[in-house]
């Protein structure tokens, strides 16, 4: 199965209980493609994880889910090793991290101490426990979901943990049509969280998924646009209106989903096209503005519209 025909049936089965949010379906689909985790920024009740739970059933992942508050330990996540009273040895006990699919749910409400043990996980697909790695399953897939507007309570994401992300995705209100069409499916007694009753099926399973992967190793990346790549988070690290730009990271990043976004169009070469449309989610948590900018009324957004603009198009 091509990236192209994945991305278009993972839309209509995650459709089938998901309205009205095809493109942030299509950017979290591309950030697993890629190798990367996405962070989902929503206000509650726009199915940020229903959207989850959805797209890890279409490729037949495990899917694990923790619900963060503030008295979460870091062992809650990765697991510890317990004394076994019968063979006087300890054992492992694995934490809801040894999964396909990790759902961090509220990853703003628990404390540094806790969002920082998800960093090796994240970077380097194991975890440390008393000075022993253990490998997690591949594929390795976090969501996280946090609440943009409620400040009570919450542990802001360091820039470090930000960077984690390939992605921070904004789920925002479905429009009119949509929101009518979801309250049609409850009054006819739909139970979108039962994905197998509403329809839901797998699309591949977790080796096809790896296989897709590896088509995008055929894709074309002439030097041309890596230079465009480099240049545009670049521009973010020079421009005087920020602390912080986007890192070597953030060009991996982008050239990445923009390889992915060129499958999907059902390209083997990348064009500027796929760089712009995947500049937003790629680079917007990586940028912070300095004060004087922000009360201008600049936010990441418009600023990295003004990079775009600014540095040529390759042609």
């Amino acid at each position: 199965m091509t990236i192209k025909d994945l991305m278009a049936q993972t839309q209509a089965e995650v459709g089938k209980v998901v309205l009205g949010q095809q493109q942030v379906v299509e950017q979290v689909v591309t950030a697993m493609l890629a190798g990367g985790h996405v962070l989902l920024e929503g206000v509650p009740g726009v199915a940020k994880t229903l959207l989850s739970r959805a797209v890890a059933h279409c490729v037949g992942a495990e899917f694990r889910r923790v619900q963060c508050t503030p008295d979460l330990m870091p062992s809650d996540v990765t697991g510890t090793n317990v004394f076994d009273l019968q063979s006087r040895t300890f054992r492992l006990v694995k934490g809801p991290v040894f999964t396909n699919v990790l759902l961090v749910d509220e990853i703003n409400r628990t404390p540094p101490k806790t969002q920082s043990a998800l960093l090796q996980a994240m970077q380097e697909r194991c975890v440390t426990m008393d000075g022993v790695d253990y490998a997690l399953s591949e594929p390795f897939f976090v969501v996280a979901t946090q609440n943009p507007i409620e400040y009570e309570g919450t542990y802001p994401l360091p820039e470090a943990q930000l960077d984690r992300f390939l992605m921070k995705v904004r789920v925002g209100y479905p429009e009119a049509g949509q929101e009518n069409e979801i309250l049609k499916l409850y009054v006819r007694g739909a139970d979108p969280q039962d994905l197998v009753a509403a329809g839901v099926e797998p699309v591949i399973g977790p080796d096809q998924l790896e296989d897709a992967r590896r088509e995008l190793a055929g894709q074309t990346v002439r030097d041309e646009m890596i230079t465009y790549v480099a240049d545009l988070a670049r521009r973010t690290r020079e421009s005087p209106r920020t602390i912080l730009g986007a890192s070597p990271r953030a060009a991996v990043a982008l050239m990445r989903c923009a390889q992915v976004r060129a499958a999907v169009q059902g390209r083997t070469f990348v064009i500027p096209d796929d760089v712009q449309d995947m500049a937003h989610p790629v680079l917007r948590h990586r940028i912070i503005l300095r004060p004087e900018a922000e009360i201008e009324g600049l936010t990441a957004e418009g600023l990295i519209d003004g990079v775009i603009s600014a540095v040529p198009v390759p042609r």
